[in-house]
Protein backbone atom coordinates (compact mmCIF):
# COMPACT_ATOMS: atom_id res chain seq x y z
CA UNK A 1 0.00 0.00 0.00
CA UNK A 2 1.26 3.45 -0.90
CA UNK A 3 -0.05 6.97 -1.37
CA UNK A 4 1.03 10.18 -3.03
CA UNK A 5 0.75 13.17 -0.69
CA UNK A 6 1.18 16.89 -1.31
CA UNK A 7 2.82 19.07 1.35
CA UNK A 8 4.90 22.19 1.13
CA UNK A 9 4.26 22.50 -2.61
CA UNK A 10 5.89 19.13 -3.31
CA UNK A 11 4.55 15.61 -3.85
CA UNK A 12 5.86 12.53 -2.04
CA UNK A 13 5.25 8.80 -2.55
CA UNK A 14 4.84 7.34 0.95
CA UNK A 15 4.33 3.92 2.51
CA UNK A 16 3.87 3.14 6.21
CA UNK A 17 7.23 3.25 7.98
CA UNK A 18 8.90 5.71 5.58
CA UNK A 19 11.07 8.50 6.97
CA UNK A 20 10.85 11.77 4.97
CA UNK A 21 12.29 15.26 5.10
CA UNK A 22 9.54 17.72 4.13
CA UNK A 23 9.27 21.50 4.19
CA UNK A 24 9.11 22.95 7.71
CA UNK A 25 5.85 22.18 9.57
CA UNK A 26 4.73 24.27 12.54
CA UNK A 27 4.39 21.37 14.99
CA UNK A 28 6.41 20.18 17.97
CA UNK A 29 8.70 17.16 17.89
CA UNK A 30 6.84 13.96 18.81
CA UNK A 31 3.41 15.28 17.79
CA UNK A 32 1.14 13.60 15.25
CA UNK A 33 0.35 15.31 11.98
CA UNK A 34 -2.29 14.42 9.41
CA UNK A 35 -2.07 15.09 5.67
CA UNK A 36 -5.43 15.35 3.89
CA UNK A 37 -4.10 16.37 0.46
CA UNK A 38 -3.83 12.79 -0.81
CA UNK A 39 -3.59 12.64 -4.60
CA UNK A 40 -3.50 8.86 -5.09
CA UNK A 41 -3.94 5.72 -2.99
CA UNK A 42 -2.89 2.25 -4.15
CA UNK A 43 -3.85 -0.85 -2.14
CA UNK A 44 -4.91 -4.46 -2.73
CA UNK A 45 -8.21 -3.33 -4.31
CA UNK A 46 -6.49 -1.21 -6.96
CA UNK A 47 -5.60 2.42 -7.47
CA UNK A 48 -7.80 5.35 -6.45
CA UNK A 49 -6.97 8.66 -8.11
CA UNK A 50 -8.35 11.93 -6.72
CA UNK A 51 -9.88 14.81 -8.62
CA UNK A 52 -7.71 16.57 -7.38
CA UNK A 53 -7.71 14.85 -3.94
CA UNK A 54 -9.06 11.48 -2.78
CA UNK A 55 -12.08 12.21 -0.59
CA UNK A 56 -11.83 10.83 2.93
CA UNK A 57 -8.21 9.70 2.58
CA UNK A 58 -5.60 10.83 5.10
CA UNK A 59 -2.00 9.99 5.89
CA UNK A 60 -0.95 9.99 9.55
CA UNK A 61 2.66 10.78 10.51
CA UNK A 62 4.77 11.56 13.58
CA UNK A 63 7.21 14.49 13.66
CA UNK A 64 10.67 13.12 14.42
CA UNK A 65 12.81 16.28 14.37
CA UNK A 66 13.33 19.73 12.88
CA UNK A 67 16.59 20.77 11.29
CA UNK A 68 18.47 22.60 8.58
CA UNK A 69 19.77 21.09 5.34
CA UNK A 70 23.33 21.47 4.10
CA UNK A 71 24.40 24.92 3.01
CA UNK A 72 23.85 25.88 -0.62
CA UNK A 73 26.17 28.59 -1.91
CA UNK A 74 24.84 31.10 -4.45
CA UNK A 75 27.66 32.86 -6.29
CA UNK A 76 26.93 35.69 -8.72
CA UNK A 77 29.73 36.77 -11.03
CA UNK A 78 30.14 39.07 -14.02
CA UNK A 79 33.37 38.79 -15.91
CA UNK A 80 35.63 41.85 -16.28
CA UNK A 81 33.31 44.01 -14.13
CA UNK A 82 34.65 43.25 -10.62
CA UNK A 83 31.17 42.07 -9.58
CA UNK A 84 31.09 39.12 -7.19
CA UNK A 85 28.41 38.22 -4.62
CA UNK A 86 28.46 35.14 -2.40
CA UNK A 87 25.39 34.17 -0.38
CA UNK A 88 24.63 31.01 1.56
CA UNK A 89 21.27 29.42 2.34
CA UNK A 90 20.24 26.57 4.64
CA UNK A 91 16.70 25.30 4.04
CA UNK A 92 14.73 24.34 7.17
CA UNK A 93 12.99 20.97 7.16
CA UNK A 94 10.89 18.63 9.30
CA UNK A 95 11.70 14.92 9.43
CA UNK A 96 8.57 12.77 9.71
CA UNK A 97 7.78 9.05 10.03
CA UNK A 98 4.71 7.80 8.18
CA UNK A 99 2.45 5.84 10.55
CA UNK A 100 -0.58 4.87 8.48
CA UNK A 101 -2.59 5.48 5.33
CA UNK A 102 -6.35 5.74 5.93
CA UNK A 103 -8.91 5.47 3.15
Amino acid sequence: MYAIVETGGKQYRVTPGDVLKVELLQTEEGEKVSFDKVLLVADDNGITVGEPFVTGATVEATVKEHGKAAKVLVFKYKSKKNYRRLRGHRQRYTQIVIDSINI
